[in-house]
């Protein structure tokens, strides 16, 4: 016997997608929205269904995706950025912050929002990270928007919480008469 496996597909056609990108760091990030964008064709979705916002940095990237999450015109959110460590001190508590936001907006809507977002030690890092040795995280986090919107189709929809007059308390489910 086999268990019943429900995974996502790659064919974006008719998926409308939000894409949230941060503009800190634009070099980068416009490296990142470009392959995000090129994938999200590739794979089908019409530029017409995709919403693109900006933002001024990775902190922000979580309140827009959120927003645009919630208002129920997107199946998913792809959020990018990037954060390079330099030789502030700050580094980790943005990207820390930044990650936790974006986990909690997915969790909150029920809408997946992925991780396009770099962070990186130094500047080669994220050269890497952006189109180079090490791939592209835009590409990347929009082919996973893809297959989560997809997987979210095929899943059973959430039950909705039962009414407190349907669901016996504590008290009256132990109580023996």
């Amino acid at each position: 016997m086999s268990p019943n496996e429900i995974s996502g597909h790659f064919d974006g056609a008719g998926m409308r997608l939000g894409v949230v990108a941060a503009r800190f760091n634009d070099y980068m990030v416009e490296r990142l929205v470009a392959a995000a964008l090129d994938a999200l064709r590739r794979h089908g979705v019409r530029d017409a269904d995709v919403t693109l916002v900006r933002v001024p940095g990775a902190l922000e990237i979580p309140i827009a995706a959120r927003r645009l999450a919630a208002s129920g015109t997107v199946e998913a959110v792809v959020a990018l950025g990037c954060v390079i460590r330099g030789d502030t001190v700050h580094f980790d508590q943005v990207v820390a912050d930044a990650s936790r936001g974006v986990s909690l907006a997915a969790l909150d809507t029920g809408v997946p929002v992925t991780w396009g977002v770099i962070a990186a030690e130094n500047l080669e890092q994220a050269i890497d990270r952006a189109g180079g040795k090490a791939g592209n995280r835009g590409w990347d986090a929009a082919v996973a928007a893809i297959e989560m919107a997809s997987l979210l189709r095929r899943l059973p929809a959430a039950a909705a919480p039962a009414s407190p007059a349907a669901t016996p308390t504590t008290a009256s489910a132990a109580r023996k008469d």
